[in-house]
């Protein structure tokens, strides 16, 4: 008997979330060039489009790691679908307390030690940082590296890995940055794969001489919104 060959099942990812959401306003335009609809009508929903994007970061948050900025999404793209619609109108100069409503829940989300796998003696083994209008640096010299959370509003996290080494193959760092930035300073010989999704912002990989067949990966995701990410070793 020939053994059955299983095909791995396809991953969603932002980008493919992405690219469906190109894919339909294409569409949208081309029925609008031929008459058949108003481009207008659909276009306004466009915010659905955050909400999509910030569903599928909550789906895959991971411990969750990484749900600050799906929610983060998910709350503006449902706020300015409800603007739109009008079935509520809003002011966001009357709800903005809310944002330190939810940034407190966070903090104690995390203080509680939410998110945390295992129990290690290594508190540098996993890497949480959130710098709000302020810089925050980190530096990790664990011998078994885990992976990190990094938040960045307005503010900058620089993190320094030279001198860490991960634990099993890989390691995930989940990244948020609005309107801030976050640096990676990682070793030589760790294969960087970024999984970053930039809405009007930037992810830069600037790691030089890496293994082609690294036995040490290190994966960063997350969402880049008007801010930046660098990596370099």
């Amino acid at each position: 008997m020939e053994p059955t060959s299983t095909t791995a099942r396809p991953r969603i990812t932002a980008q493919v979330l992405f690219g469906l959401i190109v894919i339909v306003v294409g569409i949208i335009f081309t029925l609008a060039n031929l008459g058949i609809i108003e481009a207008d009508q659909y276009l306004s929903y466009w915010p659905a489009g955050l909400v999509a994007v910030g569903l599928l970061k909550l789906w895959q948050a991971r411990d969750g790691h990484g749900i600050f900025g799906g929610l983060f999404m998910v709350v503006v793209g449902g706020w300015m679908l409800l603007e739109h619609i009008a079935v509520i109108r809003i002011d966001i100069r009357d709800v903005w307390p809310l944002f330190l409503v939810f940034l407190g829940g966070y903090l104690m989300f995390k203080g509680f030690g939410g998110g945390r796998r295992t129990s290690t003696a290594d508190s540098t083994a996993h890497i949480t940082a959130l710098a709000i209008m302020a810089g925050v640096v980190r530096r990790s010299s664990s011998t078994a590296f885990e992976g990190g959370d990094l938040t960045a509003i307005m503010g900058g996290c620089d993190i320094d890995l030279r001198r860490a080494s991960i634990a099993g193959d890989e390691a995930v760092i989940d990244v948020f940055a609005f309107w801030g930035g976050i640096e990676l300073k990682v070793p030589q010989d760790w294969h960087v794969i970024g999984r970053v999704t930039p809405l009007m912002g930037g992810y830069e990989d600037k790691t030089q001489t890496q293994p082609a067949q690294a036995s040490k990966r290190l994966v960063i995701r997350g969402l880049a919104i008007m801010g930046g990410i660098d990596v370099k070793n």
